[in-house]
């Protein structure tokens, strides 16, 4: 096993190491979801109650660290930063769930996140190596129109095969498709549209609505509601990807113009569509929502945290991969690069964002925080943070915050239908924040970071950290998100 091999394993087993004996099962406590990015694992509002102190403000220092390492390292240190990382990021999570265990004597925010690190990167990353078995080779003219219809089609999708699913199964096509003239812009608005906005209409679309499903929250309810928002926001961001791709064409067309095209579309291992639909049903094996025998699932502080869904993702993994087609994973030109680089610094995000998460949980649902807690407030403020952390928490924490200013427990079905029956959409503002704010980073959403890595691998230069963010996040889909503000209170009223 090789080095960095060996600190992952070390890592995990530092996390998994106090989940044994620290369990103290209470059926009857108040549960808020501090959940992983597709399923629910139920914890009490204060994490189980059990823990005393909120963490110091100076322990999202950690966090603070790793994100403008990201953010820099591709940048001014980058021999030491390729080499390097995946020790950076294990260490400052170490010492975060250090600082919780030893202490805070909180056992159960490392627990919990130990789950949802599992979660996401038994589904992320076997729908990446599935998909990579997958090779769709489509002879087709770079036309923006053809590069328009190609991400809207991925904007439905990702509401069947959830956002990364699309991305992972048509990033490769894409770029092959503009291989002549590929930008920047072209990915960015791919994570835009694709990764993010697009997976907004169903619960199997985007985590965060996942988690609000697993709430209570009914399947068809984001696809009544939410789909006028949908309808805009990729319509205004297929516009401007089609005014830019437009100005870029223009320039390139020296090189694309006598190019000679099949108009034809093949697709080489297609038995892996199979195994991409069968991750996908996993996703609903949910001990909390379906009645299943004992062994499927851990009992831990009142609440049932999967594990066979993730065993059989991740044997689906293994038996996709062994069965893809070599044509087709040549094709891709697959590498485990990219899941790699996801696997290693996303358990660094995972551990060091949890001060972060308690902070802001803290201050929603202090006297001073639900005063502030409106429609507007609800909107911003999740959007705001989905972009810097991950945006499944977020969702859970905000929707936590925004129930509890009317007395409603999140961990109840019944109260969270009592919220949806609210005349204040706060629910809907929660949903479309969280889905489209996602894409203001690299780290919004399980899919961006892994859609920049293989554009990478495929030669593209994608921006930095914050180059992504001031070049174009700032600069053509903030706007988006503000014009959808202003319709969320045109169409409501609030």
């Amino acid at each position: 096993m090789k080095p960095k091999q060996i600190l992952l394993a070390l890592a995990l087993l530092f996390f998994s190491g106090f989940t044994q004996g620290y369990a103290t099962p209470n059926h009857e406590g108040d549960h808020t979801g501090i959940e992983g990015n597709h399923h629910e694992h139920a914890v009490d509002e204060d994490h189980g109650g059990h823990d005393d102190h909120a963490p110091h403000p100076a322990a999202v220092l950690p966090f603070v660290l790793l994100l403008g390492m990201i953010a820099t390292g591709p940048l001014f240190y980058e021999h030491f930063w390729h080499k390097r990382y995946p020790l950076v990021a294990i260490l400052l999570g170490t010492t975060v769930v250090a600082y919780y265990v030893f202490a805070l004597k909180n056992t159960h925010a490392p627990i919990h996140a130990l789950f949802e690190y599992m979660s996401f990167i038994a589904l992320v990353g076997s729908l990446f190596v599935v998909s990579g078995g997958i090779l769709i080779e489509a002879d087709l003219q770079s036309k923006p129109m053809i590069n328009v219809g190609l991400l809207v089609f991925g904007a439905i999708l990702a509401n069947v095969i959830g956002t990364t699913g699309a991305s992972m199964l048509l990033i490769r096509p894409f770029i092959r498709l503009n291989k002549s003239r590929i930008k920047p812009f072209h990915i960015v608005f791919f994570i835009f549209i694709v990764s993010n906005v697009g997976g907004c209409l169903t619960p199997i679309g985007d985590p965060p609505l996942f988690l609000g499903f697993l709430k209570g929250v009914p399947f068809f309810w984001t696809l009544q509601h939410a789909a006028p928002y949908w309808a805009f926001a990729v319509m205004m961001l297929s516009a401007i990807f089609f005014v830019l791709d437009t100005r870029s064409l223009r320039k390139e067309h020296a090189n694309t113009e006598d190019s000679q095209v099949a108009n034809s579309i093949r697709i080489s291992g297609s038995h892996n569509i199979v195994f991409l639909g069968l991750i996908c049903g996993f996703v609903f094996l949910d001990p909390n929502v379906i009645d299943m025998p004992s062994w499927a699932y851990i009992t831990y502080d009142g609440g049932k945290m999967s594990f066979l869904r993730e065993v059989l993702m991740m044997l689906t993994l293994l038996i996709g991969y062994r069965l893809s087609s070599k044509s087709a994973l040549q094709g891709n030109e697959f590498t485990f690069e990219p899941i790699r680089e996801v696997a290693f610094l996303f358990i660094g995000i995972f551990a060091t964002m949890m001060p972060a998460l308690d902070l802001i949980r803290g201050f929603a649902q202090s006297e001073t925080g639900a005063k502030l807690i409106t429609t507007d407030t609800l909107y911003w403020g999740t959007g705001i943070f989905s972009g810097i952390l991950d945006n499944a928490p977020t969702y859970l924490n905000f929707l936590s915050a925004g129930m509890g200013k009317y007395g409603l427990n999140i961990a109840d079905k019944a109260d969270v239908l009592l919220f949806l029956s609210r005349p204040e959409p706060m629910l809907l503002a929660i949903s479309i924040a969280s889905v489209f704010f996602g894409a203001m980073s690299y780290i919004g959403n399980a899919p961006n970071f892994m859609v920049k890595s293989i554009a990478e691998q495929n030669g593209v230069k994608m921006p930095s950290f914050m180059g992504y963010i001031i070049r174009y996040s700032l600069v053509y889909l903030l706007p988006v998100l503000i014009l959808t503000h202003f319709l969320l209170k045109l169409l409501t009223g609030s």
